[in-house]
């Protein structure tokens, strides 16, 4: 995911644009549920449903192999990450887009959902693919040309990119050309604001210090909308009831999933495994159950595999 510095130009006008920040809410946003707004039991049936790759797919020496005989998949990821990988700490069961792909890519490899977590940031990423630390990466991961240098990506297997929040009842902003003539939030340390000024060159875009900022002027009333990354705002939406995400993203950024560029026939059988559950519905049964619950609007068609530069 990409939250990048604008230029000072524009970071400069927050502060006329939005002097006093916004109040008491401006501190942490209250949550709602330990599974992050994921539907647990329909993950539960898509888990059971998932295929399991035939012994000809994984030749003795590969990658694959050595996950089988070890018995579990080492994958980098992040337990605290609301709808794509999010740990209920009572159950300690890891739920999520990300977080239940990676399950069934290790039943596809082991024949059962067997994961052991290492948490990564975006700093220790690659080097833990390098040094085998971990087998794959599914961490809403950026297929980046510098990365591809370091790590494979099989993938992509999601687009995300700006999105749209709006109050609960909002009916009027549904995609993006309707922020034009609005009053529209997002962060000063983002490149969101270039992209409202390209997409709807109407809006008038209102910069805040935070995350937190934004969500409460949107909650407020004071901003009609807030557009920053769809993975950031669906977080958001599962710790704030008066909150949706409406459409979908319109600016790109493709996720896949990190490989070791020293095992490439991992990619490969990625690849496959990713092509398999989409033919089969599977991909469209988890984002229902996962993303859907808190994007309106149905089911994306998933991205090309091998469409981004890299993949």
């Amino acid at each position: 995911m990409g939250r990048l510095r604008t230029s000072a130009a524009v970071v400069a006008a927050a502060v006329l644009l939005a002097a006093g920040g916004c109040g008491g809410d401006s501190g942490s946003l209250p949550g709602n549920g330990a599974s992050g707004g994921n539907d647990v039991d329909a993950i539960d049936q898509i888990l059971a449903d998932a295929p399991v790759a035939p012994d000809s797919a994984i030749p003795a020496g590969t990658l694959m192999a050595s996950i089988k005989q070890r018995g579990t998949m080492n994958v980098g990821g992040t337990d605290a990450g609301p709808v794509f990988s999010i740990r209920d700490p009572v159950t300690g069961k890891l739920t999520g887009f990300d977080a239940d792909l990676s399950m069934m890519l290790a039943k596809y490899i082991i024949g059962k959902p067997s994961t052991k977590l290492s948490i990564t940031t975006v700093d220790t990423r690659e080097a833990m693919l390098q040094n085998g630390t971990v087998d794959a990466v599914f961490a809403t991961y950026t297929i980046t040309p510098g990365r591809a240098e370091k790590v494979d990506f099989a993938g992509p297997y999601y687009s995300s990119g700006d999105a749209i929040m709006v109050q609960k009842d909002n009916t009027t902003i549904t995609e993006v050309g309707d922020l034009n003539g609005k009053n529209v939030a997002t962060e000063g340390n983002s490149t969101a604001a270039e992209a409202i000024k390209k997409f709807a060159p109407g809006a008038t875009v209102t910069l805040f210090q935070d995350d937190a900022s934004c969500v409460a002027a949107v909650r407020q009333g004071r901003v009609d909308a807030y557009v920053l990354d769809q993975g950031i705002l669906l977080g958001d939406a599962t710790k704030v009831p008066d909150v949706k995400v409406v459409g979908q993203p319109f600016t790109t950024e493709p996720y896949g999933i990190g490989v070791p560029k020293q095992n490439p026939e991992m990619k490969a059988f990625v690849n496959t495994w990713l092509q398999q559950i989409e033919s089969s519905g599977l991909w469209n049964r988890l984002y229902a159950a996962t993303v859907g619950k808190v994007v309106t609007g149905t089911s994306p068609k998933p991205p090309a595999i091998g469409g981004v530069p890299g993949t």
